[in-house]
């Protein structure tokens, strides 16, 4: 019992001379500089023309330091060609779009079975029969 009393009595001792760290770790946050870049001109251009893929479109643009102009094309399921010009400067973007071409639907649908559905009659299936439970009804004492 004296042994836990002292070994009390040190832990108070020991736990007053403690002292804390007096400063406290310093992270700075890590300073990121935005990267900008000198406006650089460009230009580029594709075409692309698969018959198997119906696939058929163009697109050419060019860019000095503030002026964006270019036009692209493309091929309408309807049978259209869409052609877009475009510019995009400090003003903003100015499209001028253009169709070339009729629209062109088909009267029918373009798949024709090849033969006429069968005809299935529905399937007949006979009632269900349940037979009467096969068990007596137990029998209680009156009291």
């Amino acid at each position: 019992m004296k042994f836990i009393i002292f070994a009390a009595l040190f832990a108070v001792a020991a736990a007053s001379s403690y002292k804390a760290a007096e400063y406290a770790p310093k992270y700075e946050a890590p300073k990121y500089e935005e990267v900008t870049y000198a406006p650089q001109p460009y230009s580029f251009g594709y075409d692309v023309q698969d018959k198997e893929s119906y696939n058929d479109f163009e697109h050419n643009e060019k860019s000095d330091y503030n002026v964006v102009t270019g036009s692209y094309r493309v091929a309408l399921p309807d049978g259209r060609t869409q052609i877009v010009n475009y510019k995009a400067d400090k003003d903003g973007y100015t499209a001028d779009v253009k169709f070339e071409g009729e629209a062109k639907y088909p009267e029918e649908p373009a798949y024709k079975p090849a033969y006429s559905a069968p005809a299935y009659s529905a399937p007949s299936y006979p009632a269900p029969a349940y037979p009467a439970p096969a068990y007596k009804a137990p029998a209680y004492p009156k009291y």
